[in-house]
């Protein structure tokens, strides 16, 4: 006799489907280390070449790249993308609708 397998969708936002407050934060930053993952990667860097180069220890960016970002800000991990060679605009807007007023990122390829 085979069970049956509740499945619930997806919001999109794995931090807000478990609970997390500050779920869009969570996951905007969740994408910015990931740019910085594939930075790192993409320039063949080591963690202790990265780690140079970010001003952090090797053992902070192996930490940072395994998700351990909650005590980072913004402006840092925009730092370490500027250090690693990308540039970072921030742009504000008016949103019309209360709706709209979020935090969204876009990143170009």
């Amino acid at each position: 006799m085979r069970k049956k397998v509740r499945v619930t969708k997806s919001s999109g936002n794995v931090f807000a489907d478990i609970g997390l407050p500050n779920a869009a934060a969570h996951s905007i930053k969740a994408d910015i280390v990931l740019r910085i993952a594939a930075r790192i990667k993409s320039k063949g860097l080591t963690q202790a070449k990265a780690a140079s180069l970010l001003g952090l220890a090797q053992p902070d960016v192996s930490k940072l790249l395994r998700g351990h970002f909650a005590g980072y800000s913004y402006d840092r991990l925009f730092g370490y993308l500027n250090a690693l060679g990308e540039k970072v605009c921030i742009e504000i807007s008016e949103a019309k609708t209360k709706k709209e007023a979020r935090l969204e990122l876009e990143m170009a390829d």
